[in-house]
């Protein structure tokens, strides 16, 4: 058992860091609100679908006016990946001003609710637009970045299996570490990153020393939806299909994701973004090997689920997380 984990390991590697990137930057959404505004904004994960389908929308228009077989593919991906990151941020700043701000003072299970009648909003629109035009709300991606790259990886070690994978691994990947680095530039180093860190430790205060708290606030739903739009286009690029309930499932990892890490920890919804999708990948290759066929590949969300709960346990705060005073 152990020779074929170390025989798949370089794949599961690579199938785990595709899932981790997009896990790690659709959390980043999840936990720059809860550390603004500590809430869970379970619309989140609509907003990636969201962009998912606006991207390829935009594929498809620009593959039906011939112009994806003329323009470079990566400045076909840049021009998707802006438009769909201004849109989508818009969208939850959208969401934020008029779902969000009247209940700012509300007890926060209102909220909660409120954001998850939002997700649901969302699916049900985007499924009757694309049903409206399209006749079936599940969408083939145009393919872009379809190059298959072959790794000899056992002429390094006669163990490993040798690894094939789209060169659309590599944009996914590239990409979402660099929106993962410059969100945490922004964050650390910027003016802007300076007023939500202080809106996040203390809201009264922050407005106190001319700070305008609601602004802060609608920049950073405009700075997550829009990751969170364009994290939604690297995945219909990178798995050529989807449908107005894939935020649903992806949204709650990203979640479970933010509090491996630490909920509102940057940093740490990165790390527990990359970890929940090697873990995933790792149960999917070898779990049934693991538990002699009792469990198979589809358990392996549960794998994943059973590690948060063993995390929390025993670290409440997350992985990178710190332990902090209820505030009262």
């Amino acid at each position: 058992m152990f020779t074929d984990i170390i025989h798949t390991l370089p794949q599961v590697l690579i199938d785990g860091l595709t899932l981790g990137a997009v896990y790690a930057v659709i959390a980043l959404g999840y936990t720059m609100v809860y550390g603004i505004l500590e809430l869970i904004n379970f619309a989140h994960g609509e907003i990636f679908m969201t962009g998912a389908f606006i991207g390829t929308a935009v594929l498809l228009g620009l593959t039906s006016f011939g112009w994806i077989s003329v323009i470079p593919a990566i400045i076909s991906l840049i021009f998707v990946l802006l438009l769909t990151s201004i849109l989508t941020g818009f969208i939850g700043m959208g969401i934020e001003r008029v779902a969000y701000r009247p209940l700012r003072n509300a007890p926060k299970l209102i909220a909660l609710i409120t954001a998850i009648g939002i997700s649901f909003l969302l699916q049900d629109i985007v499924r009757f637009i694309t049903e409206l035009y399209k006749g079936n709300y599940i969408i083939s991606t145009p393919s872009l970045f379809n190059n298959q790259i072959h790794l000899k990886v056992s002429s390094i070690l006669s163990q490993f299996q040798n690894v094939s994978f789209k060169s659309s691994f590599l944009v996914v990947l590239i990409v979402a570490f660099i929106m993962m680095i410059a969100l945490d530039f922004f964050v650390n180093r910027t003016k802007w990153g300076m007023a939500m860190r202080a809106v996040a430790q203390d809201r009264e205060t922050a407005a106190l020393m001319s700070i305008n708290v609601n602004k802060v606030i609608s920049v950073t739903f405009f700075i997550g939806s829009a990751l969170g739009g364009a994290t939604g286009v690297l995945f219909a690029i990178q798995y050529g299909t989807i449908d107005p309930y894939i935020g649903f499932i992806l949204g709650i990892k990203a979640f479970t994701a933010a509090v491996l890490g630490g909920i509102g920890n940057i940093r740490g919804a990165m790390a527990g973004g990359m970890i929940l999708g090697l873990v995933e990948m790792f149960a999917a290759a070898n779990l049934s090997g693991l538990t002699g066929g009792i469990f198979g590949a589809e358990y392996k969300d549960v794998f994943a689920f059973i590690i948060l709960i063993v995390v929390l346990i025993f670290k409440p705060e997350g992985l990178f997380g710190k332990a902090i005073a209820e505030k009262v």
